[in-house]
């Protein structure tokens, strides 16, 4: 058996030494290789599949090298809390900017559309809060969104792309957000 593993050797090398940048490591990652396969051995099924069992065990190898070698600075604890508070404080800024317009449709309409999409109350609630079936929250909410579109439409002219509305230019030419 040591024999055949002698003769892989000079392969494994050139395996390995194609995928490590570093020189100096492909002589600890061969050795690395030889250790898990002896320590292994019980493993191998049959001779024959000496050579692929080998390569497998110089894959892994080298991919635990370079996990080993990825720098990467910890975060900061507070980071998280920033972005949830940016998160609350821009939507907070859009519901201003909304609000408005959300207000001119006529009530049975704006009331549900600003409970789900400016409060976040889900739509069962609004069943709830107002008296409703699920069904009929379902749609006034639905055709608020439809209606609200159309004083959007009327109001601005947008840029999309793939990621959604990118910019926008009042039909009447001031720079208000506020239709």
């Amino acid at each position: 058996m040591l024999s055949e593993w002698q003769n892989h050797k000079a392969q494994l090398r050139g395996y390995v030494s194609k995928r490590i940048d570093d020189a100096n490591a492909v002589d600890d990652i061969l050795q690395d290789v030889y250790i898990k396969a002896s320590s292994n051995l019980h493993q191998l099924k049959s001779t024959g599949s000496l050579k692929g069992w080998l390569y497998r065990i110089a894959h892994n190898t080298i991919m635990d090298f370079y996990r080993g070698r990825q720098p990467y600075d910890p975060l900061p604890d507070d980071l998280v809390a920033e972005e949830e508070d940016e998160g609350i404080e821009a939507r907070e800024e859009l519901a201003q900017c909304l609000r408005p317009l959300i207000d001119e449709l006529p009530e049975k309409y704006g009331i549900p559309l600003r409970l789900a999409e400016l409060e976040g109350v889900s739509q069962k609630d609004i069943a709830q809060q107002l008296g409703l079936s699920l069904s009929g929250a379902k749609s006034r909410v639905q055709r608020g969104r439809v209606k609200f579109r159309e004083q959007m439409m009327a109001c601005c002219d947008f840029e999309v792309d793939q990621n959604g509305i990118v910019d926008y230019t009042r039909k009447d030419g001031s720079s208000s957000p506020k239709c």
